[in-house]
């Protein structure tokens, strides 16, 4: 049965005249009486008495009346969700980001979206780099947002801008004062960090390592959060993505531009690069790429 024969089928049941339903459905009455003899072929007998003066349901049309009213309800009410959903009138949208995208530049962009689409709801999985990149490829959430990942086949990766790293001190420090510092002098003190296998720990090893340097390594934490308090404690320092540092200083961290080496990395969102984007989702990832020019980089 095809929805065009079953409209027609609906339409003569409701009105008994093949006039009125043709009518109905703006169609010929030879176009009308083609689907409904194709239909009542194709299940093996007739549907409508007929006479000159009057069509009436046989019992197998009565009986196929209340089925067919319920199929093209579910289909019409499939279409029209459809409909909505390629229309953004209807969807839900889970993200899974980084904490220091999360926190800091999630929410006015969830602002921005609900503004534009207040009947998409979101879902934030706020985790920490590896397992938003972890998420994508197991196909929990259609994108994510993290570091640049290492190449990889499965994986596809659209820039939105590099953050650069900062250094982040106690507020009895010396060089909390200064406005800017280098590696060397940072260095000088006891180091706070992610613990590993994380991608900034890592990134940060290599990257001093070409030049010849090392990270006196004495607090490691798994979450940057907790690596802010324990420099706002006066613990020691720590270098972290310029993306926290309103969430640093809010824990009473100073932040300040840090060189020699400057230490900075793509930020952006991951894909999987066999699997297309919503509408929902590409709607989101099309403001984002509109607002990333508004991030503040340090």
């Amino acid at each position: 049965m095809t929805i065009k024969q079953l409209r027609a089928f609906l339409a003569v049941a409701q009105t008994l005249s093949f006039a009125q339903a043709c009518e109905r459905l703006h169609v010929t009455q030879s176009a009308l009486s083609l689907a409904v003899k194709s239909l009542e072929s194709q299940l093996g007998g007739a549907l409508f008495s007929r006479t000159t003066r009057q069509v009436r349901l046989t019992p197998e049309g009565e009986a196929l009346l209340p089925l067919a009213r319920r199929l093209l309800a579910e289909w019409d009410d499939a279409e029209d969700a459809m409909r909505r959903r390629f229309h953004l009138q209807q969807g839900h949208l889970e993200i899974a980001a980084m904490p220091s995208f999360a926190s800091n530049c999630l929410p006015p962009l969830i602002a921005d979206f609900r503004q534009r689409y207040p009947r998409i709801s979101v879902t934030i999985h706020d985790v920490i780099n590896e397992q938003v990149v972890e998420m994508v490829l197991a196909q929990r959430v259609e994108f994510g947002i993290a570091f640049e990942p290492p190449r990889q086949p499965a994986l596809s990766f659209t820039p939105l801008h590099h953050d650069r790293f900062v250094a982040a001190v106690p507020p009895t420090s010396p060089l909390a004062g200064q406005a800017s510092t280098t590696w060397a002098a940072l260095l000088a003190y006891p180091f706070i960090t992610l613990q590993r296998p994380s991608q900034v720990r890592v990134m940060l090893e290599r990257q001093l390592s070409r030049h010849g340097m090392t990270l006196p390594v004495e607090l490691e934490s798994h979450q940057l959060a907790t690596v802010g308090q324990l420099v706002g404690k006066g613990l020691g320092v720590s270098a972290v993505p310029a993306l926290c540092r309103v969430q640093m200083e809010a824990l009473g961290v100073h932040c300040l531009a840090l060189s020699g080496p400057v230490v900075e990395r793509p930020v952006g969102v991951v894909t999987r690069a066999d699997q297309q984007l919503s509408s929902t989702a590409s709607a989101f990832h099309a403001l984002m790429e509109d607002s990333a020019r508004e991030i503040v980089e340090v």
